[in-house]
């Protein structure tokens, strides 16, 4: 796709389309500002801006259309360049926060998720018995009119309690414990590992697209080994699982992942997990890899703004050049707000990490 950049640079556009159907010319005057927030911890969000006109009989006439900004309706943002645009979110419309002062027009923002926000409606008390996470999850999908895609997740639970949860804290903290992420794209739910041993979609470099970049390296919440432990009820034997430095799923092309790092600077320090109940040796394995590899993730944590890119979204991972040996390489994408304005054009701003350095 093309890529705007300080050498070649493209005119921004933005498309909307509300329950199918192009946002009306009159409504499209109006816009002012769009962003997208692409995350894989919460609900994707989208804003719309409209700005009222002096030039106008009725000033507020967008701001009573509810024919066309109502609670429910589908809206779909495309982003990019002119004549070649990406959609980045197809969406609900869940919120209308308008502006009014004495001294200036009024605004309208129109504020929506992804189809994430339907699992935070409503809590839950139930069990699931001899499921795998990747099972409940695409149960809960089905429930709640979406399509499930589902890695295997391969432990059988003997017993699992949602306990007064709305399905979307449930199965977040499903998916945390075994490293794994809950996303919706249009109307179908995915519940995948997390896939930072992925290779790079981009190079982004200080030369070229990115604006700016501001990484930290912090060994503080880093640990060279992590231990689960729990009780087998049925043989009556204590339960053991391990993950240490050579367990991480990739290092990202750095030269010492967190574990390794905070080891030979200040030796060995064990990160315990007791108040989790684990039943099963297989449990425990799957629990410690997982919380290793998330703990050794957040060893470099990071914000960048580039020029706009609508293939830069979350849950992806890109390449960050020409800051340094240690702070350059893979990152993974954790969420990536894309934002337009008439005045600013399009640009991107993301948040990454690393587990290596």
């Amino acid at each position: 796709m093309p890529v705007a950049n300080s050498h070649s640079p493209l005119v921004a556009d933005v498309q909307i389309a509300i329950n199918g159907s192009p946002l009306p010319v009159a409504a499209v005057l109006h816009l002012v500002g769009v962003s997208v927030d692409d995350s894989v911890d919460l609900p994707s969000m989208f804003t719309l801006e409209l700005a009222g006109s002096e030039h106008e009989e009725n000033a507020l006439a967008w701001i009573d259309d509810q024919n066309l900004f109502a609670i429910g309706h589908a809206v779909e943002v495309k982003l990019g360049y002119v004549d070649d645009l990406a959609s980045l979110i197809k969406g609900e419309i869940t919120a209308l926060e308008p502006e009014f002062a004495a001294d200036r027009l009024p605004r309208l923002v129109v504020r929506g998720y992804d189809r994430r926000h339907r699992l935070q409606r409503g809590r839950k008390v139930r069990t699931f018995v001899q499921q795998k996470d990747s099972d409940i999850a695409a149960q809960i999908a089905g429930e709640n009119g979406l399509s499930g895609q589902t890695e295997d997740s391969s432990v059988v639970h003997d017993y699992i309690l949602q306990a007064n949860q709305t399905d979307l804290e449930f199965l977040q903290e499903r998916a945390r414990r075994i490293e794994y992420e809950v996303i919706v794209e249009d109307k179908t739910l995915s519940f995948r590992a997390v896939a930072n041993a992925a290779s790079e979609i981009m190079t982004l470099t200080l030369e070229d697209e990115l604006l700016e970049f501001y990484p930290r390296l912090s060994s503080t919440a880093q640990f060279s080994e992590i231990q689960v432990r729990g009780w087998d009820p049925k043989d009556k034997k204590a339960i053991v699982g391990q993950a240490q430095a050579g367990a991480e799923v990739s290092t990202m092309g750095g030269q010492q992942s967190g574990a390794a790092l905070v080891n030979s600077a200040f030796g060995a320090a064990i990160g315990l997990i007791s108040q989790r109940p684990v039943l099963t040796q297989a449990e425990a394995d799957q629990l410690a890899k997982a919380q290793f590899n998330h703990g050794v993730l957040e060893l470099v944590e990071g914000e960048g703004v580039c020029w706009g890119r609508t293939d830069l979204r979350a849950g992806k991972v890109i390449k960050i050049d020409g800051v340094g040996r240690r702070f350059s390489g893979q990152y993974y994408v954790t969420a990536a707000i894309h934002c337009y304005t008439s005045q600013q054009g399009y640009l991107t701003r993301f948040t990454v990490r690393r587990n290596a350095a």
